[in-house]
């Protein structure tokens, strides 16, 4: 007898779009049916338990879970180096919110399934030394210090941030040759005549909304930023990679230029530095050491908070001094400060869900969503204010330069 005819396309995809959902709805109830006794093991509703009372979870309920997640859940408890899990942990490893790396580095077998710590490694090279420093200083859980240890391997290296600092080194010699001064550049007649500052009345030149970040105001602008920009962007890239950083630098530097927050709150003022970009990490790594501070490891986390804050604020205080300084060639009036404020509040929001989420999916974050879409609806409403205000407004500009 001949073979019976293949199912046509059509019933194809519906059957398998049919089995998706199925499959879908089960790991739905699955992570559920986890939750649930997740919490019969913490009474307390402290959001960690004890490794232990957490394998008498997997003992007791083991075999109602899928099997490829139980082992990994078994590796997560046997490489634990703290003495509890975390809920979060647990929720992202259930829900599939862990990338497939991660899950990959956790049933390697080697290091992170072994209880030690990462500080208690013997015989490390220079760059292996500088990894693990690095795992301390950004990364709030063991599990995740010594998966990135595992997993890090320089290539590629941090560029973004060190591409961006020597661009900026370049262009401030170059015009601090041409105008002939390293201190207060801005007091010379042909600061704001290059064509990378922002300036008001050139706000349709759109190159402006990102270029002005190469040019400072002098030396003691550009050194503050540049120590910030390379002490803690440069660890963050490198674990948290060039895209993750560079959305969070972009987002603060568009958060303050003229076409957005200071066109809106200081509608005649040029802009110029990297404060906005640089606020934004630093911020955000800051809140995240403080929002993880038991998990955190770094040395004198203390100490180096309160010498970050003195940095942000002596830079901060002194582009407010500038800002109200009368300018050297009125009535164009000196850079703004609200850069800083921008730069700060993007850091606290969108940076700090980026910088939380470690080896994570965003796109599947709900918070990111949010502070994301709230981000881009403020960049519209700039725009349009750029359009629209100044002309209904009447405001007053000052000449080009």
């Amino acid at each position: 007898p001949s073979a019976p005819p293949p199912p046509h396309p059509s019933r194809r995809v519906c059957v398998y779009v049919q089995r998706k959902k199925e499959r879908e709805r089960g790991e739905r109830e699955e992570v559920l049916l986890a939750v649930s006794v997740y919490w019969q093991y913490d009474p307390d509703s402290s959001g960690f338990i004890s490794t232990e009372r957490f394998r008498d979870l997997l003992a007791t309920h083991g075999s109602e879970l899928d099997p490829h997640k139980l082992e990994v859940l078994l590796a997560l408890t046997n490489g634990n180096a703290d003495g509890k899990i975390c809920y979060q942990d647990f929720v992202n490893l259930m829900s599939n919110k862990r990338s497939n790396s991660f899950r990959r580095a956790i049933l390697q077998g080697s290091r992170q399934l072994r209880g030690c710590s990462l500080r208690d490694e013997v015989g490390l090279g220079l760059s292996q030394r500088l990894v693990r420093h690095v795992a301390y200083e950004t990364l709030p859980r063991e599990v995740d210090r010594k998966w990135y240890f595992d997993s890090y391997t320089y290539c590629p290296p941090p560029w973004l941030i060190l591409t961006i600092t020597i661009a900026e080194v370049v262009v401030f010699m170059y015009y601090g040759f041409q105008l002939d001064r390293l201190v207060l550049q801005v007091s010379s007649p042909s600061f704001l005549k290059s064509p990378l500052p922002y300036h008001p009345q050139l706000r349709a030149q759109a190159w402006r909304y990102l270029s002005y970040i190469f040019m400072h105001t002098g030396i003691e602008h550009l050194g503050l930023n540049m120590a910030m920009q390379l002490l803690v962007g440069v660890p963050l890239e490198m674990v948290h990679g060039a895209l993750r950083i560079g959305l969070v630098y972009v987002c603060g530097v568009l958060a303050d230029t003229g076409s957005l927050a200071v066109s809106v709150t200081d509608m005649t003022a040029p802009v110029v530095g990297s404060s906005g970009g640089v606020y934004a990490l630093v911020s955000a790594h800051l809140a995240n050491v403080v929002m993880n501070w038991s998990g955190m490891k770094c040395q004198f986390k203390l100490f180096r908070m309160a010498m970050a804050l003195v940095c942000m604020s002596v830079e901060f205080g002194r582009a407010v001094w500038l800002r109200f300084y009368p300018p050297a060639f009125p009535p164009c009036p000196n850079p703004s400060f609200v850069a800083h404020l921008g730069g700060v509040l993007v850091g606290l929001t969108l940076g700090v869900v980026v910088l939380q989420n470690y080896e994570q999916r965003l796109q599947q974050q709900t918070l990111f969503w949010i502070f994301f879409c709230v981000y881009t609806l403020f960049v519209f409403c700039a725009v349009f204010w750029n359009i629209f205000a100044y002309s209904l407004l009447d405001v007053r500009l000052p000449p080009p330069p």
